[in-house]
């Protein structure tokens, strides 16, 4: 915690949906990206889908949001290969609908 004094885009809660493409099951990419927003503070979930990428959706204040989704177009985890990440229905709002961040089977 602590309150900075910066008033900028940092501030107040988003969420965003994101799909990352590449060599992303079977590389623990799910466990790596719910610790990372775990050490951010962020909720929402992730899951594999059917199609071989990674699926999911972050919410919590904007900078640290915007930190995951670096996170996840440039590092993921240490045996993935990412094609790509697209984020979509990026929104701010006024409250959290998750409590944590979870893995969805």
């Amino acid at each position: 915690g602590g309150g900075g004094a910066a008033m900028a885009d940092g501030d107040g809660l988003m969420s965003v949906d994101f799909e990352v493409h590449g060599k992303v099951q079977g590389v623990f990419f799910r466990k790596y990206t719910q610790a990372e927003a775990k050490k951010l503070g962020l909720v929402g979930w992730v899951q594999n889908t059917s199609h071989g990428t990674v699926q999911g959706q972050i919410q919590g204040p904007t900078a640290r949001v915007r930190e995951l989704q670096e996170w996840l177009r440039k590092i993921g985890s240490p045996q993935s290969r990412i094609s790509r990440a697209e984020f979509s229905n990026e929104k701010k709002i006024e409250a959290l609908d998750h409590k944590e961040f979870q893995i969805l089977k």
